[in-house]
């Protein structure tokens, strides 16, 4: 492809995607094709000959977007967002042209020197302390991967990258029921097994017990295991199960156990100082991770990781062959040392183009109206006699069912997932169903960037107009 080429075809695709966005609130929210529909219609083999452009973008546009489910949608109400501000989406644009590597100072300072700042924006933001740093990981689960490790090494006495697990104390690691699947494979990753992830029973208000955590640290001293380290919740996946934070650092403080904080999507809400009391606390955690990447508007893959002492996590990561050693320069950082990848992308410049474009306070507004605007349609559906609201509002998650009269047990769930199912064919709206206090449960989350209070009028009427027609059909 000639420059000119290059040039005209990205201007092709910067229009592309402005139309998109300009219109996607026509679309369906979830695709509308069968399995197996898309791979049908791309080509068996790699060609032999070059193509035109021209042939390769008609392809696309007639193959590609009709087989999403479109995340930027306004009416995405399902799992986290994975938001992309347009200001951030144009640093992508920038970035992806640049192609840099960044695993190094030395192959892209500016990249390393812009995550710097741009991490320590987001703790100011977050009101951590001045003592947090970190840097920017692909994504929770590999930032949740690095304090598992983290764990791992401190309580073996940084012999089990040397050594291996083989003949050491079996190691423990504790989180509540609620947490994320990503806590269970960072154990299995980490070579620790899951067996050895103890799951904490939670109380009424879906808080890690903190009687059950500290008789289970103490049975399994008992038993001469090595208890390591404790991963904390704020904000679970399911129903937005949230531990108390000060009382489980309390525990782990006295017991010489690493903390890790996984705040993936509701620590954005941190921004917002009145909500900072849903992770009360924090400041005691050794690890914190949270994703920009969801609801605080960066384009996938985005996950901010803050450690209090930066050196535990190098010494468990850093490997320095002679070929990515620095020579005649002080005082770098090579953010790979603070990773599993060795290769790295320039995240940085993504944030920095959203949080100068929007501003803090432009964010918090956004993050208020979706807390408002949840909050008030589980009033809306709580107070419908056929509803109920099996969750109260976590932020902007909330879970509810349909209950009319007559209907229970095995019964009400089938009517329940017929419902999600149909809401989701219907195409206005898109949910996700879970299950809680052994039922099976509707979520609904407000987080999408360019959400209106419109949009969530328009899933009040979808939601009940869909289940009621389900009773009458």
């Amino acid at each position: 492809m000639s420059d000119f080429d290059f040039r005209h075809w990205s201007h092709r695709a910067a229009d592309w995607g402005a139309d998109y966005r300009e219109t996607l609130s026509r679309r369906p929210v979830r695709a509308r094709t069968e399995v197996g529909d898309i791979a049908a219609r791309i080509a068996e083999s790699p060609p032999e000959a070059a193509e035109e452009m021209t042939q390769i973008f008609a392809d696309f546009e007639a193959i590609v977007p009709d087989g999403l489910t479109h995340w930027q949608h306004p009416r995405f109400f399902a799992y986290f967002p994975a938001n992309a501000a347009p200001a951030a989406v144009i640093a992508e644009q920038l970035a992806g042209a640049m192609a840099v590597q960044c695993m190094l100072w030395q192959t892209s300072p500016s990249a390393t020197e812009m995550e710097i700042k741009m991490v320590d924006w987001l703790r100011q933001a977050l009101g951590l302390p001045a003592e947090f740093q970190g840097t920017l990981q692909d994504s929770a689960s590999s930032a949740t991967l690095c304090a598992v490790l983290t764990m791992r090494e401190k309580a073996l006495d940084w012999t089990g990258n040397q050594k291996g697990l083989f003949e050491q104390q079996r190691l423990r690691i504790y989180a509540s029921h609620h947490t994320h699947s990503s806590i269970d494979k960072a154990l299995w990753v980490a070579g620790i097994g899951q067996e050895n992830l103890v799951k904490i029973p939670a109380g009424p208000d879906l808080a890690m017990d903190e009687e059950a955590l500290q008789a289970a640290i103490d049975q399994d001293r008992q038993a001469d295991h090595l208890p390591a380290g404790i991963v904390i919740c704020v904000g679970g996946t399911s129903v937005g199960a949230t531990d108390h934070v000060d009382a489980v650092c309390r525990i782990a403080e006295r017991e010489g156990l690493y903390t890790h904080v996984d705040a993936a999507w509701a620590g954005s809400a941190m921004i917002c100082p009145e909500f900072r009391n849903l992770w009360q606390g924090v400041e005691r955690a050794d690890s914190i991770v949270f994703n920009p990447h969801k609801w605080l508007g960066a384009p996938f893959e985005c996950s901010a990781h803050f450690v209090r002492d930066p050196q535990s996590l190098m010494r468990t990561l850093s490997i320095h062959p002679e070929y990515l050693k620095t020579y005649g320069k002080d005082g770098i950082v090579n953010f790979s040392d603070w990773s599993v990848q060795l290769g790295r992308r320039f995240r940085a410049l993504k944030l920095w183009f959203l949080l100068r474009a929007y501003g803090l306070e432009g964010l918090r507004q956004r993050m208020r109206n979706h807390v408002a605007w949840s909050q008030g349609l589980a009033e809306r559906l709580g107070a419908e006699r056929d509803f109920e609201i099996t969750s109260p509002p976590m932020l902007s998650l909330f879970s509810f069912r349909y209950r009319p009269e007559g209907a229970k047990g095995d019964a009400l769930d089938a009517l329940n997932l017929r419902l999600v199912n149909a809401i989701n064919d219907d195409g206005r709206i898109y949910l996700t169903q879970t299950t809680h206090a052994g039922a099976l449960v509707i979520r609904f989350q407000v987080g999408q960037f360019d959400c209106s209070a419109d949009d969530l009028d328009q899933a009040f009427d979808t939601i009940t107009s869909m289940a009621r027609g389900l009773t009458t059909a």
